[in-house]
């Protein structure tokens, strides 16, 4: 017999609220029953009304808190409520260190079954505001006005903003700048429904360590009208722009970048570092937003790595080539994989950058070329994988597991799929030795961590 639901649509209730979910909404049960609400805290008492009743779990809506969470802080952002991004604003920074690292704890648990790994205290900022180095914001039309900004969530209605507490204060000025210009110089703002109108996105990359600006400007049309006249604007209101880009994205897609990219002025690279790592950023880079935080994790990579100078490391999922050249610091020989062409490119153009010559990419899927590298006879003593948030496909683990490296640094963007892996790694012959949170991405649910493990003997 089905177990009847213990609420209706549109019931009003007074809950309190026990955890929070992967995406940061507050967790509240009625007989078990889970309901899901947008801004609640755990360790609070609220108000809500039930939105949405499904078989398993409902969803409310927040109506009045009776007894606050001692981390609940006033959202900075007036605006935050109205977009997606920003999950955890309204929790103290504190809070959001310790909900992050509890997550990691909890999923190492209950999906890997890891109840004796080691979970550091995880590194949060110093400042955590003001940390990205890369916006690309939506452009669209409001009563007659283009306009600019973040999506609400779950839908494609534009905020238009100048300001993000995310960004660099140097991005904020760039979008702003380049909005302002495209509106005097009467460039159509793109609409998404009709797929009619001009621009479609605006983008800016900062270099912090250099002062570097890039301006990047997507298109549906092939010509940028008024082209001239935006770029001799764009140079003169914004002083530290060193690249000015046009980029076409003629389809009917969500994806933001088109095929067809032209530097109208300056360079095709801005310049940043990872700590004494320099790398060359183009418009379609891969570059982590957050640098400084990047080094941190990179730092704990490489620490765990041990590397005395004599090993072969194998970097899956090597992007632009940001760990393989941080570990060929101390490693004999670094052999990088990438499925994106123009990312290893990039890893080879920074490594010339560099003057590192012990390294070597390969263009393909990590889960093909590692296993082809393997029955070649290459084998690595350090293997170290950065995923995606899917995580490892299962022939590159169970390539992993064949060749019995003797240390896995495992880098990941989702502790799901990072326990999954583990416990299936554990399962072939590894120990979990021990996991270190990084905050890559303060008022946001995301988190980035770092675990290490050895061949059991």
């Amino acid at each position: 017999m089905s177990k009847t639901i213990p609420v209706k649509k549109n019931d009003y209730l007074e809950v309190e609220f026990e955890d929070l979910t992967h995406d940061g909404a507050g967790v509240a049960k009625i007989d078990g029953y889970p309901i899901f609400v947008q801004g609640g805290l755990p360790e609070e008492h609220a108000k809500i009304k039930v939105t949405k009743v499904n078989k398993g779990y409902g969803f409310g809506r927040l109506i009045e808190i009776l007894e606050q969470s001692p981390f609940r802080v006033e959202c900075p952002a007036e605006d935050a409520h109205k977009y997606g991004g920003c999950q955890l604003q309204h929790i103290s920074y504190k809070g959001q260190l310790k909900y992050k690292e509890n997550m990691v704890k909890q999923v190492l648990t209950r999906i890997g079954k890891l109840e004796d790994v080691v979970v550091h205290p995880i590194i949060g900022m110093d400042n955590p505001w003001h940390y990205r180095n890369k916006a690309q914001v939506p452009v669209g039309e409001k009563d007659g006005k283009l306009i600019a900004g973040f999506f609400k969530p779950r839908s494609h209605e534009i905020v238009d903003t100048n300001e993000s507490l995310l960004h660099l204060h140097e991005i904020n000025e760039a979008i702003k700048v380049v909005k302002e210009i495209a509106s005097e110089l009467g460039i159509q703002p793109y609409q998404e429904e009709s797929h009619k109108g001009v621009l479609r996105h605006i983008m800016a990359r900062y270099g912090r360590q250099t002062g570097e600006l890039m301006v990047v400007m997507v298109t549906r049309t092939n010509e940028l009208p008024q082209r001239a006249k935006l770029v001799e604007k764009i140079i003169e209101r914004l002083p530290k722009v060193k690249s000015i880009v046009h980029n076409s994205n003629s389809k009917k897609t969500n994806v933001i970048m088109g095929d067809q990219t032209e530097v109208l002025w300056g360079s095709e690279f801005i310049y940043d570092y990872i700590g004494d790592i320099k790398f060359a950023i183009s418009a379609r880079s891969f570059y982590q937003v957050n640098p400084e935080q990047t080094k941190v994790l990179y730092d704990k990579a490489l620490e765990y790595a041990e590397l005395t100078g004599k090993e072969s490391v194998i970097d899956a999922y090597c992007g632009i080539g940001t760990i393989s050249l941080f570990l060929a610091q101390k490693a004999k020989k670094v052999f990088g994989v990438e499925i994106i062409p123009e990312a290893i490119e990039d890893a080879k153009r920074n490594a010339q950058l560099n003057g590192i010559t012990n390294t070597e990419f390969a263009v393909g899927e990590a889960e093909t070329v590692i296993p082809a590298w393997y029955k070649e006879g290459n084998s690595a003593d350090v293997l170290v994988v950065d995923p995606p948030r899917k995580g490892c496909d299962e022939a590159l683990l169970q390539t992993i597991i064949d060749m019995k490296p003797k240390k896995i640094v495992y880098v990941s963007c989702n502790p799901a799929t990072l326990a999954r892996d583990l416990r299936i790694l554990e399962e072939g012959g590894f120990k979990t030795l021990e996991v270190q949170p990084v905050d890559m991405f303060p008022q946001t649910t995301h988190v980035e961590t770092v675990a290490l493990l050895e061949r059991k003997l």
